[in-house]
C-alpha cells in the first residue's frame, strides 16, 4: 500500500500543468461516481493527475492508482477504498480499470453504496468494456469521453493561440463573424496552420519525437486496442484478430476505400456478418468510424453506409498514401462526432443532428449535389474564409 501511495505523490507531483483538455472543465469533479473513457493515448491519465494536483496536491486525501499495478494481484479495489477511507482519504482514482480482472462494476456498486461521502473516477482505454459495463453503473455514475486534440487545442498546446470555442450555429452563420474573429486572432496563416495539424496533431502525444516515431506509437496502440482491448468483451482466436488487423491494412492501402462487405469477406475469407462485426468493433474501440443512414437499428446488425478512421492521423500512420477527399471527411467526422450526431445521408457527406447537410469538398466544390436541399452547406478545404453557405473545413476544428 506504501508503495502506491509513495507512486501517486510522485506522478501527482511531477505532472505538467501548463495545458489542459477541453473536457477538464466540463466534468463535474464533485459527483460521487466519474468514468471518463476514450481511446488510448487520448490524455485521461494527465487530465486526472492534473486535477489531484489542482484541488489535492500531492499530499492530500486523493489517491491515484493504476489498475495494472501488481498490488492488484492479491488486492481488491474495495479493499484499497476501505483503506483509505479508514486513513482520512477522500478521493479515489482509477486509471485504466479494464485492466483490471475482478468485477470492478460490482465492486465500484459497493463502494458507492456503503461509503456515501467517497468520491471514485475512473477512466479505461477500453471503450468497447466500459460501454459493456455503463449499463451496470447507470444509475450512480455520470460518463464523460475524452477525444483527441481538435485543431483550436493543437493551436493552444503549440502555444499559438489560445481561442474559445465555438458551437454548430455560429459557425453556421451567414455573417461569418466568428471566422473572422479567429483568423484576426493567428499570428500565422490559418492554412497553414491547418496542414501542420493534419495528420500529425490529433493525440497530445505528436510532439515527442519524429514524425516517424509518432506514427510508430499511434500503430501500438492500434495493436494494443486489437489484441488486448477487444478480446476483453469478446471471445476471439488469434486468427480472428489477425484478420482484425488484416481488414484495416485494406481500408489503409485501398484508397479511397470503399464499402464492399461480399468483397472484403471473400479477400478476408470471413462471412457477410463477421464483416460487419469486425467493424462494430473497429468502432467501438476508436479505430474506425461506422455512418449509419440513422434509422437502422440496432446498429451491430447493420451494415454501416460508410466507413472511416476514426481521425486523420490514424490515416497517416497506416498509409503515405492518403485519399485528399477521404481525409477532408475524416477531420469533419472527427471534429463533429464529441458533440453532435452524424449520419450518412441520401445526398451529401454528412447529416449532422438529423437537420444540417453538409457536402465536403476542396475549394471547387460546388452545391449542385445538395442543391435546394433545405439547411445545406459546403465544407470547403483550401479556402481561409468563405461566404453564405459556404464553411471553411479548418472551422470544423473549433467546435471543441
Amino acid at each position: 500500500m506504501d508503495n502506491l501511495i509513495r507512486t501517486s505523490q510522485r506522478l501527482v507531483k511531477t505532472v505538467q500543468m501548463d495545458t489542459f483538455r477541453y473536457l477538464y472543465n466540463e466534468v463535474n469533479w464533485d459527483d460521487r461516481l466519474i468514468m471518463i473513457k476514450g481511446a488510448r493515448g487520448v490524455g485521461k491519465t494527465t487530465m486526472l493527475l492534473q486535477h489531484i494536483s489542482s484541488a489535492f496536491g500531492p499530499i492530500g486525501k486523493a489517491l491515484y492508482v493504476s489498475c495494472d499495478n501488481l498490488w492488484f494481484t492479491d488486492n481488491r479495489i474495495i479493499d484499497l477504498a476501505s483503506y483509505h477511507y479508514d486513513h482520512g482519504g477522500t478521493h479515489l482514482y482509477l486509471d485504466e480499470i479494464h485492466r483490471y480482472t475482478g468485477n470492478w462494476q460490482q465492486e465500484l456498486k459497493n463502494i458507492y453504496d456503503s461509503y456515501p461521502d467517497y468520491h471514485v473516477a475512473f477512466t479505461g482505454s477500453s471503450m468497447i468494456h466500459l460501454d459493456s459495463a455503463l449499463a451496470d453503473l447507470s444509475r450512480r455514475c455520470l460518463p464523460y469521453q475524452l477525444y483527441g486534440l481538435s485543431f483550436r487545442e493543437f493551436l493552444k498546446f503549440e502555444r499559438i493561440a489560445d481561442i474559445p470555442s465555438v458551437n454548430i450555429k455560429e459557425i453556421l452563420d451567414s455573417t461569418h463573424s466568428k471566422e473572422w474573429e479567429i483568423i484576426n486572432l493567428l499570428p500565422e496563416k490559418v492554412l497553414v496552420l491547418f496542414r501542420r495539424y493534419i495528420g500529425q496533431g490529433y493525440y497530445p502525444f505528436y510532439s515527442t519525437g519524429t514524425k516517424e516515431e509518432y506514427y510508430g506509437r499511434i500503430e501500438r496502440l492500434l495493436d494494443t486496442s486489437i489484441n488486448r482491448d477487444i478480446p476483453l468483451v469478446e471471445t476471439v482466436d488469434y486468427e480472428t484478430l489477425h484478420k482484425l488487423r488484416h481488414l484495416l491494412y485494406i481500408m489503409a492501402k485501398e484508397v479511397p476505400f470503399t464499402l464492399n462487405v461480399q468483397s472484403l469477406s471473400q479477400k478476408i475469407q470471413v462471412s457477410r456478418n463477421t464483416i460487419i462485426k469486425m467493424f462494430d468493433l473497429l468502432d467501438k474501440g476508436a479505430i474506425t468510424r461506422n455512418l449509419y443512414s440513422g434509422w437502422r437499428s440496432p446498429k451491430s446488425v447493420a451494415k454501416p453506409n460508410k466507413i472511416l478512421f476514426d481521425n486523420t492521423d490514424i490515416m497517416a500512420a497506416l498509409s503515405s498514401t492518403n485519399d485528399t477527399g477521404t481525409i477532408r471527411e475524416t477531420f469533419a467526422a472527427s471534429m463533429l462526432a464529441p458533440h453532435y450526431t452524424i449520419y450518412e445521408p441520401p445526398t451529401g457527406d454528412f447529416l449532422v443532428d438529423e437537420k444540417y447537410l453538409f457536402e465536403v469538398g476542396g475549394k471547387n466544390k460546388t452545391f449542385r449535389q445538395i442543391a435546394d436541399l433545405p439547411d445545406s452547406f459546403v465544407v470547403v478545404d483550401e479556402e481561409e474564409s468563405c461566404i453564405g453557405n459556404r464553411i471553411p473545413l479548418w472551422m470544423l476544428g473549433f467546435l471543441y
